[in-house]
């Protein structure tokens, strides 16, 4: 049996613009007319073309909030990832905590649960798109032409339903016309590291039959060095001493002397390296330029060997050591298989189908000691006491979304759509305590101690419109409006071989849940959600926007296992019925945005500020039999912010960029109970602030190019990030903590030509340590069973210094 963290994550630049979603009037938006790479990076910042909006427009004439980060950004900064990327995007907090997982994404503060130094693989606050493919999963920024955030429920023009907002991965496409090969590479040195990094990566366009058909294909390798030593790995589980130096308080207690560490303990480094394997191939089947096909197949396959944390230094282990007692390997895959087809039905309208079907199995190893010891059974009576788990995890997610979009021009322009989605999640959990049985006259010799099974389905359909008038060519309204029904189910059984009735429940060798121990819930809701949009056009240089919209997360069936009813004696581990399901979660968005474009050109900049009301939020609870992590509707809440972006050019070929971002999320109401710590229920009152997401944050970047003549020239790059303190759960209750802000500095030197271009860069140059997220809370810090110190505590840590070279081929 288990509890806390690990079930609970088991169960449940001038590139940087602010783009503002385009008008229906706009003209309509196949990705470009021949197929061809998205025209998203020009010179001139009013010019970006984005399609956020289901067309194509431009930061001229687009009356929505939207923050696009160019393909010359994604570079420029190296950003791999969507854990970097937010560093450059107002409003928008992931935390860096390794590549063991996705990345928990954050929009304007919209987020209720503890930080994790284990991030997530999965999650609904938030929709995210690879082009027109929702899917929660952190493909890498190759070949990519920008990335749009829309900040801000997006219901209505989108299939997947958003809490929060969107984020949307646009990559290049197939071009008939000509062969293109684009190359890519860096290796680095990194501190507090015995390894160098690598990486490189290519995408290769092939036209087959000029007009009508290309290939495109993107492939990289990520070989990122680790940094986080697990030096007190177990040499024999069951037989090695997990805390040689054992005392009588946790004060006095270590790991004991150089001689009991030969005796018991072994090490490895750099333990949280990455190993991606990633790959995204499209064809393009093209009729005519009104008929076209998109058929695309993604995969990626990423390794680590262990956390990026460290134990806060308990039993005096260090900043970039982690104290745990097994390696906790993490093995991530993903495919991405879709079909999407772009229609013109003559001058009326255009057609867009898209059907995807995506998968993730997930595998990982955890160290199981601490939550067992933190249950207080008594297993530390056991000297060499230890236990880890092995997880998995299965995601099948498959999706149609049909979409017809006006073309006709005119003063009303409309969109509407349908959408299916269904998402299948299955899990298993075995915990093994290596030596228990033995000890305690059991007849397990494999050490099973804990066994469960989960498999839930939700299904979601919806359909969605909006349609937009222009009362004059400055002012235009909008409306929208979504249908949303969905309905969700849970089986799931589990087992203690171990205390759970002995042979009578499960005998050795059986590892299978008996059938009568298997148990169901289920549960269904639909719903109405809709927006509301004006803008109006001063002039050519300055435009502003209002946008009331409604946004709402399905709800769903708690992934732990249901109560046998009555309950038998002995262990239980849990969900009676009202903790089975619970019900979605909706927010009420108000924002008002300026654009404006000065001094021709030479300022740019947008403020938008917006109030988000949060009601039947979604929180993290914990069951009554195990205390198993759920979620349960237990708080209303707001958040209210602006973010502003600017960029000016006070000389030629030089330009500075900067962004900053206010949040202010907060509950609106007390609520008995809310927060759990060592099993305490603590109550949380309207005023706490939100967990996961920083009040104050920015970044700055300053670009000088000196040209050199014929198409060369020297670029240099500074960037500056700051994040702002973040709490570690809701209003600090139940012992959270404000992790602390921090600020880090990147830059690069580069030497570019039309072909080729090659750099010196360095990131976080002063090497800052930080702390990016934590788990448990400090309670647990030097907590004592007995004579043994728990290290359940864990403090995530930021990538230190980087420093390398960088190369760039195009042909």
């Amino acid at each position: 049996m288990a509890v806390g963290f690990s079930r609970a994550g088991l169960m449940g630049a001038t590139a940087l613009m602010s783009i503002l979603s385009a008008p229906a009037l706009a003209q309509e938006a196949p990705a470009n007319a021949a197929g061809g790479a998205d025209p998203s990076i020009v010179s001139d910042a009013n010019d970006i073309v984005v399609t956020g909006s289901r067309r194509r427009t431009t930061l001229q004439d687009a009356p929505i909030n939207i923050s696009a980060v160019s393909a010359e950004t994604i570079q420029t900064q190296r950003l791999d990832d969507i854990r970097s990327l937010a560093s450059f995007t107002p409003g928008v907090t992931v935390a860096d905590t390794g590549p063991g997982s996705t990345g928990a994404i954050i929009l304007r503060g919209i987020a209720s649960g503890d930080t994790s130094v284990g991030g997530a693989d999965s999650g609904n606050a938030v929709g995210v798109y690879l082009g027109e493919v929702p899917l929660y999963l952190d493909f890498k920024l190759i070949d990519v032409a920008r990335v749009e955030v829309l900040q801000g429920p997006q219901g209505t023009l989108y299939g997947l339903g958003t809490l929060a907002g969107a984020v949307r991965y646009i990559p290049n496409r197939p071009e008939t016309d000509r062969i293109t090969i684009d190359a890519h590479g860096r290796g680095y040195a990194q501190s507090h590291s015995g390894d160098f990094g690598a990486l490189g990566d290519v995408a290769i366009n092939v036209p087959i039959v000029k007009d009508h058909i290309a290939f495109r294909t993107s492939t990289g390798y990520y070989d990122n060095a680790g940094f986080i030593d697990y030096n007190y790995l177990l040499q024999q589980p069951g037989v090695s001493d997990p805390q040689p130096g054992r005392a009588a308080t946790g004060a006095a207690a270590s790991l004991g002397s150089n001689a009991d560490y030969g005796a018991n303990f072994t090490r490895r480094r750099d333990v949280n390296y990455e190993h991606t394997f990633t790959t995204r191939n499209q064809l393009l089947l093209e009729v005519n330029p009104d008929i076209k096909a998109y058929l695309t197949y993604a995969h990626q396959t990423t390794k680590t060997g262990g956390r990026q944390a460290n134990g806060a230094g308990v039993l005096g282990t260090g900043d970039y050591e982690g104290p745990w007692r097994y390696l906790e390997p993490v093995d991530r895959r993903a495919d991405l298989f879709s079909a999407e087809f772009n229609i013109n039905l003559g001058r009326i309208a255009q057609l867009v189908s898209t059907t995807a079907y995506t998968k993730q199995h997930i595998t990982s190893t955890d160290d199981n000691t601490d939550l067992l010891l933190d249950l207080d059974y008594g297993y530390e009576a056991f000297p060499q006491f230890s236990s880890y788990a092995n997880n998995e995890q299965r995601y099948r997610q498959f999706n149609q979304e049909v979409r017809i979009v006006s073309a006709h021009g005119g003063p009303f322009n409309w969109v509407i759509g349908g959408f299916y989605n269904r998402l299948k999640f299955g899990s298993t959990r075995n915990e093994y305590t290596p030596g228990f049985a033995a000890f305690a006259g059991i007849n397990r010799p494999d050490d099973l101690e804990y066994i469960s099974l989960v498999n839930s389905k939700t299904t979601e359909k919806a359909a969605y419109g909006e349609g937009t008038l222009h009362l004059t060519q400055a002012w235009q309204v909008t409306g929208g409006i979504r249908y949303f029904k969905y309905d969700a189910s849970v089986e799931g059984g589990s087992d203690t071989p171990l205390f759970g009735g002995g042979l009578t429940r499960m005998p050795y060798p059986s590892t299978t849940i008996a059938a009568s121990r298997i148990r169901t819930g289920d549960t269904a809701k639909d719903g109405v959600v809709w927006k509301g949009n004006t803008s109006y056009k001063f002039s050519e240089n300055l435009l502003a926007y209002f946008t009331y919209s409604t946004g709402y997360r399905v709800g769903g069936v708690n992934r732990v296992v249901p109560c046998i009813q009555p309950l038998p004696a002995g262990q239980n581990l849990c969900a009676l019925p009202n903790e089975l399901v619970y019900g979605p979660d909706r927010t009420r968005n108000k924002e008002v945005g300026v654009r404006a474009s000065l001094f021709d050109k030479r300022l740019q900049f947008t403020v938008d500020g917006y109030e988000i009301n949060w009601t039947g939020v979604q929180v993290p609870s914990q069951t009554v039999n195990g205390a198993i992590g759920i979620t349960v509707n237990g708080a209303d809440a707001v958040s209210r912010g602006f973010d502003v972006q600017t960029t000016v050019r006070p000389v030629r070929n030089l330009s500075l960029t900067g962004t900053y971002s206010y949040v202010d999320a907060h509950l609106t109401q007390d609520v008995a109970g809310l927060v759990v710590s060592q099993g305490v229920r603590y109550d949380a009152f309207a005023g706490d602030r939100l967990p996961g997401s920083a009040k104050n944050s920015g970044s700055l970047q300053i670009n000088y190019t000196y040209p050199l003549g014929d198409g060369r020239r020297i670029e240099a790059n500074w960037a500056s990030v700051y994040r702002g303190g973040i709490y570690s759960r809701v209003g600090l209750r139940g012992n959270g903590e404000r992790i602390p802000s921090y600020v880090t500095h990147g830059a690069s030197l580069n030497y570019v030509t039309s072909q080729y271009e090659f750099g010196l860069f360095a990131d976080n140059i002063f090497d800052k340590y930080a702390v990016t997220a934590i788990s448990n809370d400090i309670s647990s810090y030097n907590q004592v069973r007995t004579d043994v110190v728990e290290r359940y505590y864990a403090r995530g840590v930021l990538t230190p210094r980087r420093v390398g070279v960088e190369f760039r081929l195009h042909y």
